[in-house]
């Protein structure tokens, strides 16, 4: 595959992702809508690794550390960085029922619609990040960390 190929595939799986957010937001399962903007936004950042550095995205799903190990952290403004610490929560998929219930309860239609909202906005940034002009990195960070 080439590069391109493998920021395509990134792109087109959270755009999926983000697709099945909006759908599960509509029928009202926030906890999963939260869960699926979580999504897309560590396949941004794993794009936007695969268009800048010749290495493989670490298997990690920790925003913040994908956002600095890939160079991106400190570009971030600091309500994106908000967003990212907002969101941390969010990956349950792997979570004991009691986690689940916690942090469904933190969630309503209003905030709900918010992550949707910032999901795209944060889609759109990486992805204005990941174009043509960008230049693949040479930097070779330990992503084992």
């Amino acid at each position: 595959m080439t590069r391109e190929e493998k920021v395509q595939y990134w792109l087109d799986i959270a755009a999926e992702d983000l697709d099945l957010g909006e759908f599960l937001f509509h029928s009202g399962r926030w906890l999963y809508s939260a869960f699926m903007c979580h999504q897309v936004i560590e396949k941004m950042f794993k794009a936007y690794w695969t268009a800048t550095r010749d290495d493989v995205p670490p298997y990690i799903h920790e925003h913040k550390r994908l956002a600095e190990l890939c160079g991106l952290y400190g570009q971030m403004s600091d309500e994106q960085r908000d967003f990212l610490q907002e969101i941390r929560p969010m990956n349950i998929e792997a979570r004991y029922p009691d986690y689940k219930r916690s942090i469904a309860n933190t969630l309503n239609e209003e905030k709900t619609h918010l992550i949707v909202e910032q999901t795209k906005q944060m889609q759109q940034w990486i992805l204005q990040k990941c174009s043509p002009e960008t230049k693949p990195s040479t930097s070779s960070a330990n992503t084992n960390k």
